[in-house]
């Protein structure tokens, strides 16, 4: 079934009261991806690479007409201390946050979390100048 056939079918809000059994394979790695064992009644991203594709505009409504792949790019911890993974459209750029699932590959996750920490927006040779810089020794304490 196709996006416009589901946007015909299902109206606005269908998704929170009516829980998601398909399944997919995914553009980006091809694993098929089933709703069981994703540990809530919506599957939104594939288990395996955690990629999505940009298909709503709000959860469920099909609106959106981009169809790109969405990219996991990091994650963050809500309030509630659940993890949240921020998918960013190839396509057009658009951001989104899509809770983990309970299959998730925990390496692939994890890697998107140290990013930041391996990869620093500064070469790390620069850490004891910044410091000093800032009015700080620049000594490096454990």
């Amino acid at each position: 079934m196709n996006r416009e056939n589901k946007r015909k079918l299902y109206e606005k809000g269908y998704y929170k009261t009516h829980p998601c059994n398909e399944s997919f394979t995914c553009k980006v790695c091809g694993r098929l991806t089933v709703s069981a064992g994703a540990g809530s009644n919506h599957r939104n991203h594939c288990p395996n690479c955690l990629s999505s594709l940009h298909v709503d505009m709000e959860p469920g409504d099909r609106e959106a007409n981009c169809g790109g792949i969405m990219e996991p790019i990091t994650v963050w911890v809500r309030k509630n201390g659940e993890w949240a993974i921020i998918h960013r459209c190839r396509r057009c750029g658009e951001l989104s946050s899509n809770r983990i699932a309970a299959d998730d590959n925990p390496m692939k996750l994890m890697s998107i979390a140290m990013k930041p920490v391996s990869t620093p927006p500064f070469p790390l040779e620069k850490i004891v100048e910044m410091t000093n810089q800032m009015a700080g020794d620049g000594a490096f304490r454990l």
